[in-house]
C-alpha cells in the first residue's frame, strides 16, 4: 500500500499523472452559490443554530449549574455547555452573574468543611477558567475575567519535597483563600495563586501571574506580576514658596508620565 501511494504521488507514469489530476480537480471543485438561494439557506440554519442553543441553555445547561449553587440571585445566565464541577463545596452568586463557555470548578473538601466560592453581583467570567477551592475563592461586583484564566487557593501539593514525595496533601498554612476586589479585570490566562487579594479596580494584564497581593487600582503585568501603572493620579505634596515655579514643571513632568502610563495600560 505504501509503494502504490508513493507510485501515484510522485511517479511520472501516465497513470499517476491521470490520479493526481483527478484529485486536483476533486479539491478545488465548487459550486456556485447564488444570494437568492444561499441566503434564505443560512439564515434559516442560523434560526434552527439559535434556537437549539437556547433550549439547551435555559433547558439543560442552567438548571445542571444552580443545582450545584448554594445560593443564586436574579438573572444568573450560563452559556450552552455545561459546566464541569468536581469536588463538593458552595457556590454563592449575587445577581446577574454570567459563566459563558465551559469552567472547571474544583473543590478540595480535604482542607475545609465547606470550601466556598463567591461571586458577587454583575460579575462575568470567560469561557475556559478554572477555578480551584479548597478553602475559599471571593470574587467582588462587577468584575470581568476573561477566557482561561486560572484561580487557585491551593497548588494540589506540598511545597516539602518529602511529603510530596509520600503523596501527602499541602499543609494547611499552603492553603490560603484568595480575594479579588470589586471591579477587577483579570486578563486572558492570566494565573492568581494562594493567599493573593487583588484591590478594587485593578487590572491584570493578560499572561500574567499573580504570586502577591495587587493594591487597588493598580495595573499589573509579567511573570511574577508586577505594577506598570496606577489607575488614579496621586495629589502632588504642596510645594515650598521658594521652589514653586521649578515644582510647577517637575509637577507637569509627574502628570504627563502619569497619563503615559494610564495609556499604555488601556
Amino acid at each position: 500500500m505504501k509503494n502504490l501511494y508513493r507510485f501515484l504521488a510522485s511517479s511520472d507514469h501516465s497513470v499517476a499523472r491521470a490520479v493526481r489530476h483527478v484529485r486536483r480537480q476533486a479539491r478545488g471543485f465548487t459550486l456556485p452559490a447564488p444570494r437568492p438561494i444561499v441566503v434564505p439557506a443560512r439564515m434559516a440554519f442560523e434560526a434552527a443554530r439559535e434556537a437549539y442553543y437556547f433550549g439547551a441553555r435555559v433547558l439543560v445547561c442552567e438548571p445542571h449549574f444552580k443545582s450545584h449553587c448554594a445560593r443564586y440571585g436574579k438573572g444568573v445566565r450560563t452559556g450552552n455547555f455545561i459546566h464541569y464541577i468536581q469536588g463538593r463545596g458552595d457556590i454563592v452568586l449575587g445577581d446577574d452573574v454570567v459563566l459563558d463557555g465551559k469552567i472547571n470548578i474544583v473543590f478540595a473538601a480535604r482542607f475545609s468543611d465547606r470550601p466556598t466560592l463567591r461571586i458577587g453581583d454583575n460579575t462575568g467570567i470567560g469561557h475556559d477558567c478554572r477555578i480551584i477551592v479548597g478553602k475559599s475563592v471571593s470574587i467582588g461586583k462587577h468584575c470581568r475575567i476573561a477566557g482561561s484564566v486560572y484561580i487557585l487557593d491551593s497548588s494540589g501539593h506540598p511545597s516539602d519535597p518529602e511529603a510530596r514525595k509520600r503523596g501527602l496533601p499541602p499543609a494547611d498554612d499552603e492553603v490560603r483563600p484568595v480575594v479579588i476586589e470589586d471591579n477587577v479585570w483579570l486578563g486572558a490566562r492570566s494565573m492568581i495563586f494562594p493567599g493573593v487579594t487583588i484591590g478594587e479596580g485593578s487590572v491584570v494584564s493578560a499572561g500574567s501571574i499573580v504570586m502577591a497581593d495587587v493594591p487597588p487600582y493598580t495595573v499589573v503585568a509579567g511573570n511574577p506580576a508586577r505594577r506598570v501603572a496606577s489607575l488614579r493620579t496621586e495629589p502632588a505634596p504642596p510645594a515650598e514658596p521658594g521652589a514653586r515655579r521649578a515644582g510647577a514643571k517637575s509637577n507637569g513632568a509627574d502628570d504627563a508620565g502619569r497619563r503615559s502610563l494610564s495609556d499604555g495600560a488601556s
